[in-house]
């Protein structure tokens, strides 16, 4: 009799609904097991941290919460952990940035379940995979010199940038302000001001921007 090996998934998504319908359609599987999952980071650090996962399934959007926090911590304390992005946002810079931090693939939500499954087994194995539609911009991304500082990284005052070094080093949202020595009332007005100045709609999408023009995450937020 063949052994086969079960593999372990962990589901992070902040909607709950759509985590327990995906951990039941991959629990159906004979190889897959979900034994958790998870709808914050600090939740899924702590299951993570207690018991790592063959394979972590991660949104990019955890409430008002990036993501790449969990992937860039987990990469750090867990490496043997395999990360999928499972995201509806389809921004090649994200999906770089994601690479990047350590994810061997990105699977759009609007994905069939079937071809998830695959993608899990792959991983799994230390495979990767990205859409085809997405490979060309990806490598384009990954192979192209950083963009000389832009006008608008210019414009920012010294805060706006601690702000955004902060968002780039990956730390949660609601430990900037204590980072930062400032009032969480504070850093929304830093935050809303240099989205205005980068004409930007996001603070991931400030973040690509930053990536983009040569910013990189401290030596400290690497350790």
């Amino acid at each position: 009799m063949v052994n086969v090996e079960i593999l372990q998934v962990m589901v992070v998504d902040d909607h709950p609904l759509f985590a327990e319908a995906l951990a039941a359609r991959l629990s159906n599987e004979s190889d897959i097991n979900v034994p958790a999952i998870a709808c914050s980071v600090d939740r899924a650090l702590s299951i993570v941290d207690a018991a790592p996962p063959t394979v972590l399934i991660l949104d990019l959007v955890l409430g008002e919460e990036s993501g790449f926090i969990v992937l860039r911590a987990v990469r750090r304390d867990h490496p043997e952990v395999r990360v999928i992005m499972l995201s509806a946002t389809s921004d090649i810079d994200c999906v770089v940035e994601a690479i990047r931090l350590g994810a061997r693939a990105w699977v759009p939500k609007s994905t069939e379940a079937q071809k998830l499954v695959e993608v899990i087994r792959s991983v799994a194995r230390g495979g990767g995979w990205l859409p085809e539609e997405m490979f060309g911009g990806a490598l384009d991304r990954l192979t192209h010199v950083a963009e000389p500082v832009s006008d608008e990284l210019k414009a920012l005052t010294s805060r706006e940038r601690q702000l955004l070094q902060c968002m780039i080093d990956g730390i949660p949202r609601s430990e900037i302000a204590n980072r930062l020595f400032l009032s969480p009332n504070t850093v929304r007005t830093h935050a809303q001001n240099l989205l205005a100045k980068l004409q930007c709609h996001s603070l991931l999408e400030a973040v690509a921007l930053a990536r983009r023009s040569g910013m990189r995450p401290s030596a400290d937020a690497l350790l």
